[in-house]
């Protein structure tokens, strides 16, 4: 790549989107929302019949497909993808070939999970797995509290709620039980579980989750009208 600089890792850095696209057969698009059709337009003129991938909430394949040649694809993705937990969902564009979807596949499968949703499913998808880790956070962030407020030490309290949340979705993936399954492993009646949910149930606590999911989906598609 003419004017990048070679890191130890072998890996090739510029600052020059064109110089990018033009050395690359497989093209990743991870900025702003804002600034993807911008991107896309500087380019355009490298990109004929490559493959390219946008990370980007709220930028339709068309309004991308109407500026570059490139066979275009989306996925969204999520913080996670960090640790190689990552939740990812990708879609195809009109252009899209299967190799394609193999080699988005291969990608996004290194760092997590990927499933293939149709373009206009990709709005909840932000919401679900996107935003998600934020809505999970409030979670253990409240969990911590309530241990707090019912005596444990702050410390011990964050590390028993953020173990309770991972080895909890730890089990739900490994036993292939669904949520209400595992529900009823823990619940005895009149016990404390039972408390607990009762008082969740009186409070809203799942709508409220939905609702969450709801709210976000619905701010991706006035983003996708505000990207055109």
């Amino acid at each position: 790549m003419r004017g990048a600089v070679q890191t130890e890792t072998g890996i090739a850095v510029t600052a020059d989107n064109l110089e990018v696209a033009r050395s690359s057969e497989t093209i990743l698009i991870g900025v702003k929302p804002a600034v993807v059709l911008a991107v896309l337009r500087e380019i355009a003129p490298v990109t004929e019949g490559k493959m390219l991938i946008s990370l980007a909430a709220g930028v339709r394949v068309r309004n991308m497909e109407s500026i570059s040649n490139a066979r275009l694809m989306r996925a969204m993705t999520n913080t996670p993808t960090a640790i190689s937990c990552g939740a990812t969902a990708i879609a195809r564009g009109a252009r899209t070939v299967p190799d394609d979807v193999l080699r988005a596949r291969t990608i996004f499968d290194a760092i997590g999970v990927t499933v293939e949703v149709n373009e206009d499913q990709i709005d909840a998808v932000t919401a679900l797995s996107g935003s998600g880790p934020a809505f999970v956070y409030k979670v253990i962030q409240a969990l911590a509290e309530g241990g707090e407020r019912c005596g444990l030490p702050a410390e011990a309290a964050m590390t028993l709620a953020v173990q309770t949340v991972l080895g909890a979705a730890q089990l739900a993936t490994e036993s292939g039980k669904s949520p209400e399954e595992l529900i009823k492993m823990v619940v005895t009646p009149g016990g404390t579980t039972a408390a607990g949910l009762a008082e969740m149930e009186k409070l809203g606590t799942a709508k409220s989750l939905i609702a969450a999911v709801e709210a976000a989906t619905r701010r991706g598609q006035r983003m996708a009208s505000e990207n055109q």
